[in-house]
């Protein structure tokens, strides 16, 4: 699909019909990533995912706000009606405010581990994270040397990781511009999003990581602001909850599905 200022992205069909579900990436990562997951969700829907752009196989764009990116998914949605979103980190972020501005067009909102409000972040972390996300970028001699070199303690990120690759000349590489997320994260340590994120009025299902990334109490305020949240902290997963509690994941997220279709 091409967006309304000239941005071309990429969109993956999971299959399934009906209601569309929608599933949103987060940082770095692409609508491939969700591959392992889409099989549960299809019994409950049309299952696609875009790759936001400077990230898979879309294309760069100048505006990297999360307004923007939320725009891109309002736009997308304008082509295929209401839909459920579901979002992880990033994605949750764009689905939130994608919801708050068009609630006619969105009818469940899934947010996996995202963080509203970064604005008191210690200096230098956005340094640190391109310096991390560039020395990890590749060149890779094959995508499982990708999963290896991104897996740490957790395995379930350097296998998430893997479904994002491209090959070049030199080798694979992960198909994100680091500038482009470096750009995206920025913007989240300039403004708070939490007041617009808690005009949602859908049907909202939060999901915490055992070990968040979101600064502690910042889900649960939100759910407590968002009538009909549900939240949901699941114990032993890292910040890809949807890929190191699969099964617990999708029980959660079905349920929503289920009593929203």
């Amino acid at each position: 699909m091409r967006t309304s200022d000239g941005v071309d992205l990429a969109v993956v069909e999971f299959g399934g019909s009906g209601r569309p579900v929608v599933l949103l990436h987060g940082l770095m990562s692409c609508a491939e990533s969700w591959r392992p997951r889409a099989g549960a969700l299809q019994p409950y829907g049309r299952v696609l995912a875009p790759d936001a752009r400077g990230h898979g196989r879309s294309a760069r764009g100048a505006d990297l706000s999360p307004q923007r990116l939320a725009d891109d998914v309002l736009e997308l949605l304008a082509g295929t009606g209401p839909a459920a979103l579901v979002g992880h980190s990033m994605g949750g972020i764009s689905a939130l405010l994608a919801a708050a501005r068009r609630p006619d067009l969105v009818t469940a909102v899934v947010v996996e581990d995202s963080p509203l409000d970064l604005t008191g972040t210690p200096p230098g972390l956005l340094d640190d994270m391109r310096t991390w996300f560039a020395a990890l970028a590749g060149p890779h001699p094959s995508r499982s040397a990708v999963a290896a070199a991104l897996a740490g303690p957790r395995p379930e990120v350097g296998e998430h990781m893997a479904h994002c690759t491209v090959r070049r000349d030199d080798g694979w590489w992960l198909a994100a511009d680091v500038d482009d997320a470096c750009a995206i994260a920025a913007h989240w340590t300039r403004r708070s999003l939490l007041d617009e994120a808690c005009a949602v009025r859908a049907p909202t299902l939060m999901i915490e990581a055992g070990e968040s990334v979101v600064p502690p109490g910042q889900l649960e305020l939100l759910a407590a602001r968002v009538p009909g949240t549900r939240h949901v902290r699941l114990p032993g997963t890292g910040h890809l909850v949807h890929d190191a509690a699969p099964a617990a994941w999708a029980a959660e997220v079905t349920d929503l599905l289920r009593q929203t279709a």
